[in-house]
């Protein structure tokens, strides 16, 4: 090892001051992008970045890699390695890298792959040295964004983005967010912007935080005057881009073959009502297609063409939705091609900065009686008009001919997040219990559950064992679900047995009443929040239980009514004695989607412990003589 062990004393772990070690499980010591914008056809991006990574949670901050394809070349990649006194013990050249195609088994994207190095270390901590610079006519492509923090529990040294222009009309525009309380230097000149950041120490993430984009300081970056893929752009608004992107990269690629034409509107032959026919068109295309994952960016953002994606019975979302547009058009039906910022975090487009880059998902947006219905062509069993909490409650880019708009898709909001469970269940006088349970879940609980229908016997008890880890040797006796798609409705109907449920003391049962949907624990507490916190989504739960105590036994205590009203929902819960030896359990939870500050954090896991408390207490039964 000797060969490498020239001591590079900056990438020493232990010169790391104790401040940036503190909550991480990374340290950027260096991150810098350089951007050349040499004209309207010519990029360059450089990109060196070193990260110290001190343990295994950090690995994934010093991944090496980057995406390339026949319109982005890379000219230059390498990657250095060095100990944690900063000895150079690894270096790895172009040649050393391996490629991947960016899709598995896909033709359609051949020529989109992705460079990387495997590294695994032996030892923490560790740092890398991760350099490439590519080289693109398409200047369209410009980074959408650049965060001097890269992640919670990540801290930064020293963070640089510098873009230069050869002429005032290449010049981006930038957006600056959440710098606040953060120093960022700006150092710009004539011909170049640049920004500068020092010593930002890791944030500790905390329960219910915002996502780390609404915290940190952030750069946008957009193009006013670009090329991509040989069609030049001067893009001032979002209808602009609209237009722009209409024109030269989806008009035209709807084209199909007469027999697939034939196909489609045999099927609609009799229908009248656009919706009706839409429904249809997208029932066609989720048993004629699978879909490959492929992002917007990595495959480039124009679709492949319809008749390509007829032929192959495959394709990402860019060409699954251009298809089903073209699928719709030929039955006479409109509908517009959309770019979301897909993903459980709601992240939306910004009303004021058109840009190309933004967004990682397509899908469709079909007009009718005065809304939009919101269609997602990628997946094989997700109702018409549903779209979860994938793409949901945000603002997207809708593509029309006479140009692009700013829309919100449909939300999911607190009481349309609705689950309903009703149960039936004995408890002998061992203290075992046996029943049935229904739950109908809608909106987002849909989404989280619906799913199941396709999955194996050994996943779905799997699913119920963990779901209902409060029931000790939980058996899965029988389970049917119901997916009524047209109501985006989800039934479940489930038979269960467990033994030694209720606890004994004596002569007596112990058993809490509350047996399929408690909340467990309250979420944790901080001496010293640092972060806001949010609530998403909303839901409202409605639970009746009908219990049926042993032969021979009654109720010598039973828990009295509870009812919590705060600003961040409301709990109900009440037990009655309906007849001799059967119990009644009501229960309601809702709780409000919103945005509040560290200060109420406090105030919401009080609510949140006093609903546990209530979910846990215990019934005492005792025999009658």
């Amino acid at each position: 090892m000797s060969f490498f062990s020239s001591s590079q004393d900056k990438y020493q772990a232990l010169n790391i001051d104790e401040s940036l070690i503190e909550n991480a499980n990374a340290v950027i010591r260096s991150h810098q992008m350089t951007i050349d914008i040499n004209g309207m056809k010519e990029m360059i991006v450089s990109q060196r970045k070193v990260v110290t990574v001190l343990n295994k949670s950090g690995n994934i901050h010093a991944t090496a890699f980057v995406g390339y394809d026949e319109g982005r070349k890379i000219k230059d990649i390498y990657l250095l390695v060095y100990d944690k006194f900063g000895n150079q013990i690894e270096k790895f050249k172009k040649k050393d890298f391996k490629d991947t195609s960016a899709v598995d088994g896909s033709t359609l994207y051949s020529d989109s792959k992705v460079k990387y190095y495997p590294f695994t270390p032996i030892e923490y901590p560790y740092t890398v040295e991760f350099y490439y610079q590519t080289i693109t006519s398409n200047t369209g492509e410009l980074p959408p964004a650049w965060a001097f923090s890269q992640d919670f529990m990540v801290s930064t040294q020293k963070s640089e983005l510098t873009i230069n222009y050869s002429q005032e009309s290449l010049k981006p525009v930038i957006k600056e967010k959440n710098f606040g309380a953060f120093e960022i230097l700006n150092k710009s000149t004539e011909n170049s912007i640049v920004y500068q950041a020092n010593n930002i120490k890791a944030l500790k993430k905390e329960r219910y935080s915002p996502s780390i984009g609404k915290i940190v300081p952030l750069v946008l970056i957009r193009p006013v005057n670009f090329n991509y893929e040989g069609y030049d752009a001067s893009i001032n608004s979002w209808s602009d881009l609209g237009l722009w992107m209409h024109k030269n990269l989806i008009s035209g690629r709807d084209d199909l073959s007469a027999s697939t034409i034939n196909v489609i509107k045999g099927l609609v032959k009799d229908v009248d009502d656009d919706l009706e026919k839409a429904k249809i068109v997208f029932q066609y295309v989720q048993d004629n297609t699978r879909y490959i994952s492929v992002q917007v960016g990595i495959g480039g953002i124009q679709p492949i063409s319809a008749v390509e994606v007829d032929r192959l019975k495959y394709g990402d979302c860019k060409g699954l939705s251009n298809y089903t547009k073209a699928l719709l058009k030929a039955v006479g039906v409109e509908s517009y091609y959309v770019h979301v910022e897909a993903g459980n975090e709601k992240i939306s487009f910004e009303d004021d900065f058109p840009n190309l880059a933004q967004g990682n998902h397509v899908i469709l947006a079909i007009p009718y009686n005065d809304k939009y219905y919101w269609v997602d062509a990628t997946s094989q069993i997700v109702p018409f008009g549903f779209i979860g909490n994938f793409t949901d409650d945000r603002k997207v880019l809708v593509i029309k001919p006479e140009g692009g708009e700013i829309v919100t898709t449909v939300s999911y909001i607190n009481d349309q997040n609705y689950q309903k469970t009703e149960a039936e269940y004995q408890l002998n006088d061992e203290g075992a219990i046996q029943g049935h349970v229904t739950r109908r879940s809608q909106g987002v609980q849909y989404d989280d559950k619906y799913y199941l229908e396709k999955e194996s016997e050994e996943n779905i008890k799997k699913f119920y064992k963990n779901y209902w880890d409060n029931i000790n040797n939980l058996e899965i006796k029988k389970y049917g679900f119901l997916n009524e798609q047209d109501q985006v409705e989800f039934t479940e109907n489930i038979g269960i047995k467990a033994r030694n449920y209720a606890s004994k003391s004596g002569i007596r049962l112990l058993f809490s009443p509350n047996v399929f949907n408690r909340i467990k624990r309250a979420p944790p507490r901080y001496k010293d929040r640092k972060l806001p916190f949010e609530i998403q989504r909303g839901f409202l739960d409605e639970d009746e239980y009908t219990i049926s105590l042993p032969k021979g036994y009654s109720v010598e205590s039973i828990p009295n009514a509870v009812s919590i009203d705060s600003k961040y929902g409301v709990y109900e819960m009440k037990l009655n004695e309906v007849s001799s030896g059967r119990i009644k359990l009501t229960r309601k939870l809702s709780i409000n989607q919103g945005n509040y500050p560290k200060e109420d954090y406090s105030d919401y896991r009080n609510f949140l412990k006093e609903i546990a408390k209530s979910d846990a207490t215990k019934i005492v039964i005792k025999p009658n003589s």
